[in-house]
């Protein structure tokens, strides 16, 4: 995720990053200028008696008015996504610090304090990665055994969870966990696992195929078409035109597209790396140091 100033708006104008649709979107607007160059040309050299478009205009002004609703409806359907994601990731990281909290008032052993310090920071890291493409195993400080028996799980953060859930229960049957306390915990570690699955949810669940295909025809034939409504009026400008029109419009749906799973690693996905080291950070924090050393 890129960090910028929100009020600095003359950076913000001539910068061009490589998330900037421009630099996306480049050789499109090349075809695109080009394309919409030839049809001007064969409309103004093969059908010079076209004169009278009025009419055709306020079908375009009106279509672009109905493209615009549904580019708006797309847009807000990504950010809806975006968000929910970063709300998830905001609860994970409040409940890492309660089970933490929680863990070192209940905790009297180092070894017992030394294990969930090392496997709530290993869940956060496998869930981050389980969102992208794998695992990255040197990311996570588990033992030999821990890692053989991750290894062989298809859903690593639900084999991590597995792992504390079986550790609390033989704190819960040794009598340093009480009843009332161990449902304390239940509730953090669901919290947990409802955190992965609601973001799994977004990022298996893009926008339906038809939605998205019909979206993208409806633009490029509006904006393809866009020189029979104009040429009169500003002849070889009309390709200028819809050229910038086509900017504007896929400009967006590009957006939309990038941030409708924002678990990857574009500038416009979600932060999870830094999340997930101000985690470890703060589950560090939550355990007495004086226990640990």
């Amino acid at each position: 995720m890129v960090n910028y100033n929100p009020k600095s708006w003359i950076a913000l104008i001539f910068t061009i990053h490589k998330s900037d649709t421009l630099r996306m979107l480049w050789k499109e607007l090349i075809f695109m200028g080009l394309f919409t160059l030839l049809i001007t040309f064969i409309e103004i050299h093969y059908f010079p008696e076209i004169e009278n478009l009025d009419k055709l205009i306020q079908v375009y002004s009106l279509v672009g008015f109905v493209i615009s609703l549904l580019l708006v409806f797309r847009t807000n359907t990504a950010y809806d996504r975006w968000w929910e994601g970063r709300r998830k990731w905001g609860e994970l990281v409040n409940d890492s610090r309660n089970l933490s909290i929680k863990m070192n008032s209940i905790l009297t052993e180092r070894k017992d304090k030394e294990y969930f310090t090392r496997m709530v920071p290993n869940f956060v890291f496998s869930m981050k990665e389980h969102l992208r493409k794998g695992i990255i195993w040197e990311e996570l400080d588990l033992t030999a055994e821990e890692r053989v028996y991750l290894e062989k799980k298809n859903h690593v953060p639900l084999g991590i969870c597995s792992l504390m859930y079986r550790r609390i229960k033989e704190l819960k049957q040794a009598g340093t966990i009480s009843d009332v306390e161990f449902l304390a915990l239940d509730k953090n570690l669901n919290s947990f696992m409802d955190a992965c699955g609601a973001c799994e949810r977004i990022k298996n669940t893009p926008i339906p195929y038809s939605y998205s295909i019909f979206l993208k025809k409806f633009i490029f034939i509006y904006v393809v078409t866009m020189p029979l409504a104009f040429v009169t009026t500003f002849g070889y400008f009309s390709a200028l035109i819809a050229t910038f029109v086509f900017y504007i419009l896929v400009s967006m749906e590009v957006l939309a597209e990038e941030i409708e799973d924002p678990f990857g690693a574009d500038d416009n996905d979600l932060p999870t790396d830094d999340l997930s080291q101000r985690i470890k950070l703060n589950v560090d924090d939550c355990f007495d140091k004086e226990s640990l050393s």
